[in-house]
């Protein structure tokens, strides 16, 4: 009698736990479509306000292609020196004990904090033409501000942390006695990271590579600062999307944004979906 009197009493708690549950899905879908979804609808509605025709022939100018190529240049670039150095972060980090770390560590966080348009200002002062560095620059005839080798170093700065933050965790799980037994049986370093680290952190490079990639592409502000977006040459999608609107393009602007930020969420919702295939 007193376990059946339980089960009936127990009925309503479970029934406010299952209305909680749902309440705190739909809080969560809605936050989600109203941050996500609903900008990506409104980019939709006005890239194709005017037709397919006009979509078209807005993405099909030289300028605009220009820029899709700068932008994707540069995230490349970005990309592969991350992939090198923010792994050599990483390890350390998990490996190796010395003195400054938590400092080190803390910073490798500053670029969450710095506005990217105090990024692109600081790298005016370093590299440009009343900058500290500015007589080495002019003695090895390097522009830096205003050009390219600018715009990369201000990307890279502002996407730093994703590589490491992704791959730290990854690598405090990793159970170090596989290294150690591959040592035992005689296997070199390079070998082991080849067959034995690097298997068990491939997706933690995938996601890192993806962050650091779809950051690099919408980067905006010190981009902006320190390349000048002038047309035709350092002018990236987002700073094209700016200019567009200004000049009131706004076919232009709305289809370039929908291009690259369906490219973005196409490259998240790729790297999770051969994630899970291979699970």
């Amino acid at each position: 009698m007193a376990t059946i009197t339980t089960v009936v009493r127990g009925r309503p708690s479970t029934r406010g736990s299952l209305w909680r549950r749902r309440l705190l899905i739909g809080i969560v879908v809605l936050y989600v479509g109203v941050l996500i979804l609903a900008p990506l609808v409104a980019l939709v509605r006005g890239a194709f306000q005017e037709g397919e025709a006009a979509v078209w022939q807005a993405l099909n100018q030289p300028d605009v292609w220009k820029a899709f190529w700068q932008t994707v240049q540069i995230g490349l670039i970005v990309v592969v020196v991350h992939t090198v150095f923010g792994t050599a972060v990483a390890w350390v980090f998990v490996r190796d004990n010395f003195r400054g770390k938590w400092l080190l560590n803390a910073i490798m966080d500053l670029p969450f904090a710095v506005s990217p348009v105090v990024v692109g200002y600081m790298l005016i002062l370093i590299f440009g033409r009343r900058g500290i560095l500015a007589p080495l620059m002019e003695a090895w005839d390097i522009q830096v501000v205003f050009a390219t080798p600018g715009m990369i170093l201000a990307t890279l700065f502002v996407t730093m942390p994703f590589m490491v933050r992704v791959l730290v965790p990854v690598l405090e799980a990793f159970d170090v006695r596989q290294e150690q037994a591959a040592a035992t049986m005689g296997a070199g370093g390079w070998l082991t990271f080849r067959r034995i680290t690097f298997p068990a952190l491939r997706w933690g490079f995938v996601y890192g590579i993806t962050l650091t990639f779809a950051r690099a592409l919408g980067e905006f502000g010190a981009v902006l600062v320190v390349g000048g977006g002038i047309q035709g040459r350092t002018e990236t999608v987002p700073i094209y999307i700016f200019r567009a609107l200004d000049d009131r393009m706004y076919t232009g602007a709305y289809s370039a944004a929908l291009l690259l930020g369906v490219f973005s969420v196409l490259l998240i919702l790729g790297t999770d979906w051969l994630r899970r295939r291979q699970e």
